[in-house]
């Protein structure tokens, strides 16, 4: 009898619904595409619960994707939607060797595989990666995890949990950056602070806008961005308005990701106002990409190099003013984190 092939089942809310579609989570699209580029040899399967809105069965990069088409349906519907996934792991489970089953979240994702893996004796991990960290998270309850299962994406969420649950997650894993998606060609530094995220109230980009206008006193000819889209749009236009500040903040809407990538090289502070970050990919590839940081949340306990934590929104206003008045300031490429490492991190769980 043949062997079966070593499978990796990945189980997440939402993937990418072909290779052009760059904004659908950017950071585990990193994370999946050098898992399979470091372990060429290792099937994967990616299991999306909600998007692609339609079901469907697709190769991404070499990768299998299984869409369910959920829809963000709830009710009945749902349930029908995890009994569907659950026969599809009892089908992966006989065609393949499973080696272990990873969920993005500790949601929906995870009740299903943390279930899944006891009953059938298999590996398992759940990769937090932001709000699940968070008080009121009801899959907790049902779950029930133990410290092994959990993977924190920084320390700062390693807290949040132990704080919220009573429980320590035992591993940390951070996002990383795939250096090969930089393109260091000779660029101007012609935008002076950078914004990046969905335009949602708790990423704060009201304060941006408040920051820019307080700056805009010393530096009238200031030049910013703000990247993303969401439901504050009209109100963070609005507010540009009312500010006059039309000149100085460009709304730049959700950008392919490439094109975010090339924004950060040619900007020289990014400035991330959200009031709780996991830990953004975006601080990642604005450091790679040579520009300094300044945010509100410190995702990691050790320092960071031209990262510049701040508290108030005068700090940020200060923090941000002395970068732009040093004529010195240096753009070198800073990566703490690189993909490879957490992708072999993530591996060694499952070995």
């Amino acid at each position: 009898m043949n062997e079966r092939i070593k499978t990796l089942v990945i189980l997440s809310p939402g993937f990418p619904e072909n290779e052009e579609d760059t904004t659908c989570l950017p950071p585990q699209q990193v994370f999946v595409r050098s898992l399979k580029a470091e372990y060429p040899q290792l099937h994967v399967i990616v299991l999306s619960f909600q998007y692609p809105f339609a079901a469907s069965e697709y190769d991404w990069y070499g990768v299998k994707v299984i869409a369910f088409g959920g829809g963000g349906r709830d009710g009945f519907t749902r349930r029908k939607l995890w009994f569907k996934v659950w026969n599809t792991l009892l089908r992966l489970n006989h065609q393949y060797q499973l080696v272990g089953l990873l969920s993005f979240w500790l949601d929906e994702c995870a009740f299903i595989a943390h279930y899944f893996s006891k009953f059938k004796r298999i590996r398992y991990r759940c990769w937090m990666l932001g709000q699940d960290a968070k008080a009121g998270n009801r899959y907790v309850k049902w779950i029930k995890p133990e410290a092994g299962e959990l993977i924190a994406l920084s320390d700062f969420m390693v807290e949040e949990f132990n704080r919220n649950y009573g429980l320590k997650p035992e591993v940390v894993i951070t996002v990383g950056i795939d250096t090969r998606m930089f393109n260091f060609a000779p660029v101007t530094r012609d935008i002076d602070i950078i914004g990046a995220g969905s335009l949602i109230p708790l990423k704060r980009f009201g304060l941006f806008i408040e920051v820019v206008a307080l700056l805009k006193q010393s530096y009238p000819g200031i030049k910013t961005a703000i990247c993303g889209s969401g439901p504050e749009q009209e109100r963070l236009q609005a507010l540009i308005i009312a500010k006059k500040l039309e000149n100085n903040i460009r709304l730049m809407g959700e950008l392919p990701h490439s094109e975010l990538l090339e924004m950060m090289q040619r900007s020289k502070i990014l400035f991330h106002p959200s009031e709780y970050e996991g830990f953004g990919a975006v601080f990642l590839e604005a450091l790679y990409a040579g520009a300094s940081v300044v945010s509100f949340v410190k995702p990691m306990n050790n320092e960071i190099t031209n990262w510049r934590i701040v508290n108030t929104l005068l700090e940020a206003e200060q923090a941000i003013g002395s970068l732009l008045g040093d004529t010195g300031l240096e753009f070198e490429a800073v990566l703490p984190f690189d993909i490879r490492d957490n992708v072999r991190r993530m591996m060694e769980l499952f070995e």
